[in-house]
């Protein structure tokens, strides 16, 4: 995703050079514990009609943003990881809605990626990982 200069805009994704390999790796370690329960929720967020643009909040920090789905070291997992969707982020104002035909254009087939927004130390912005292949 590309940064434009609305400070609500959608901040740059896992290809950013912000977003350190360390990070991603801890990310990446993390998810794969936790990849089942988040590909059942968006898929339950998307059938019930929620939302077509699930997001899970990772953060090892407070947050009040979705509802808490999955504790930190609740599956020896080292964040803490909300559900939430698209339409929570513009009303929070964290995706300006200029931004939201951007984000929906770049959001990935929901089925095979899980959209992250990241929240951990520095580091804020959203990233897609791909669900492990069984």
């Amino acid at each position: 995703m590309i940064n434009n200069s609305n400070e609500n805009a959608l901040m740059d994704d896992a290809n950013s050079p912000e977003l350190n390999q360390k990070l991603m790796g801890n990310i990446s370690q993390d998810f794969v514990k936790v990849a089942d329960q988040l590909k059942e929720a968006s898929y339950q967020i998307r059938k019930r009609g929620f939302s077509d643009y699930p997001v899970f909040a990772v953060t090892n920090n407070e947050l009040q943003i979705g509802a808490l789905l999955i504790d930190s070291q609740e599956l020896a997992n080292l964040y803490s990881y909300r559900a939430s969707f698209l339409q929570e982020f513009v009303d929070r104002k964290l995706v300006g809605e200029e931004s939201v035909e951007m984000f929906t254009e770049n959001y990935k087939n929901a089925d095979e990626y899980c959209c992250l927004f990241v929240l951990i130390g520095e580091f804020s912005g959203f990233v897609f990982v791909p669900y492990p292949e069984d």
